[in-house]
């Protein structure tokens, strides 16, 4: 192999790297971006659930109350 194939070779492959470090960069800012949203709303959703049991025993309908324990 001679040198200029060699060099070409080397500059492929730092190319290479170099556009899989883009793409691994990219992937993790979604990933971090997804994290984020999916902890808004399991915080909105647990929001939401206390909204909803508030409403239901102010009506009365809200699920019964476990039987005390002796």
């Amino acid at each position: 192999m001679s040198g200029q194939d060699a060099n070409s070779r080397i500059v492929d492959l730092e190319r290479r790297l170099a556009e899989q470090d883009r793409i691994i960069a990219d992937l993790n800012e979604m990933v971090v971006a997804q994290w984020r949203k999916i902890d808004s709303l399991e915080r909105r959703l647990g929001e939401l659930r206390d909204e909803f049991d508030a409403a239901a025993l102010a009506r009365g309908d809200g699920p019964e109350p476990p039987p005390p324990h002796y």
